[in-house]
């Protein structure tokens, strides 16, 4: 392994989505942003949905949209596990990061309506086997 960066992998659903050498990371996790280094201690963390930038070994950084995920540090390896991740400019992402918040919102309340509608119904079959 060369000495001189980072091996980056992200990961996908649907495979790979980028696997190359960097010399730096930044992304934001709960507790807020971070940057890693190549000689930065192990680190782990959850990532929130937002605008991730890793810096090739040329100096010329990159942005990716990322959809909440986990990021992993061993070493001289950094691997991040996300629901999905879009590269371009950073413009774009950042209405790609408000469309994948949105989506989200919406599938929130599509599942707490589902709970709700499970909890009406298990109190009127309750009601019902009382009677």
């Amino acid at each position: 392994m060369n000495e001189s960066g980072i091996d980056l992998k992200i990961y996908l659903p649907s495979g790979i989505f980028i696997e190359q050498k960097v010399m730096k990371v930044k992304g934001e996790s709960p507790a807020g942003g971070f940057c890693l280094l190549p000689r930065h201690i192990d680190y782990v963390t959850a990532l929130v949905s937002g605008v991730f930038s890793y810096t090739e070994l040329d100096g010329r950084e990159f942005f990716l949209a990322l959809d909440n995920g986990i990021l992993v540090k061993k070493g001289r390896e950094v691997m991040i596990a996300a629901r999905r991740a879009v590269a371009g400019e950073l413009g774009m992402l950042n209405q790609e990061v408000e469309n994948m918040l949105e989506e989200r919102s919406e599938k929130e309340k599509l599942n707490r309506s589902a709970v709700a509608r499970l909890e009406a119904g298990f109190l009127r079959q309750f009601m019902e086997f009382s009677h």
